[in-house]
């Protein structure tokens, strides 16, 4: 079966942390099928702002999926809560009203050092993690929807 190709949206925050998501979603998207041509790269400026880029990502109707990476780091105030729950809910409600798989592969870390752990160069790294679901999600939808 022939697929779209997939989209990733990444956050502009944290660029080390967000590069070390990419560079694990790109490996794990050609394990499940999807080479470099048929991966789409767009950025946003937080993780805060990737809801509505994921929405309208999903809804064009050009992609199969789209993993969605970065990193929101907690400071000394509630903003952390406020980002990090703006994102996840955003980018699960813009999967649903898009009916498109949506992969939520933003870390939420108390500390940059968790950050780094997450986005390093191994089985472990939590972008390979996300565009891995993404991608087995699609082949699953392709299959319900016959």
């Amino acid at each position: 079966m022939t697929f779209k190709p997939i989209a990733i949206l990444r956050s502009r925050y944290h660029p080390t942390v967000s590069e070390g998501l990419y560079l694990g979603a790109l490996r794990a998207l050609s394990e499940e099928g999807w080479g470099k041509d048929s991966v789409e790269t767009f950025e946003a400026p937080g993780a805060f702002e990737m809801p509505v880029l994921a929405s309208e990502l999903g809804r064009t109707g050009r992609y199969s999926g789209v993993v969605c990476l970065g990193c929101v780091i907690k400071g000394d105030t509630a903003h952390f809560e406020f980002i990090s729950a703006g994102a996840a809910l955003g980018i699960q409600t813009a999967a649903i009203e898009s009916r498109t798989p949506i992969a939520f592969g933003v870390l939420t870390t108390y500390t940059e050092d968790q950050a780094l752990f997450r986005a390093r160069d191994d089985g472990e790294n939590k972008g390979r993690e996300a565009a891995r679901a993404c991608a087995r999600a699609v082949k699953e939808l392709a299959r319900i929807r016959g």
